[in-house]
């Protein structure tokens, strides 16, 4: 299963990702990060099409499943939980986990 975690400059993402021993964990994040690091450019939680942006790039990364740690980033696509299930991408309030 491939997996996204968000907030891939906390602490709290690093903890998850080490815990996921079997899946592809891909760290995304929204802030600006240097290229070499890695982290997935994620698109701002703040936009009115957030929840589309985030449902576009988890079909193209081929996401199966999203730990929420941003409250702001979970607040929104919680909301939008059905329109994730339809494309079986799983949405995890990566609070509940930690």
């Amino acid at each position: 299963m491939k997996v996204l975690i968000t907030s891939a400059t906390s602490a709290q993402a690093h903890k998850l990702k080490n815990s996921l021993i079997n899946d592809e964990v891909v760290l995304g994040d929204f802030t600006e990060m240097p290229a070499f690091m890695g982290i997935l450019k994620l698109p701002n939680p703040a936009t009115d099409t957030y929840a589309h942006e985030m449902l576009t790039l988890a079909l193209d990364n081929n996401i199966d499943a999203i730990y929420l740690l941003n409250a702001q980033e979970a607040a929104v696509l919680l909301l939008s939980e059905q329109l994730f299930k339809e494309y079986n991408i799983t949405l995890i309030n990566g609070h509940d986990n930690l």
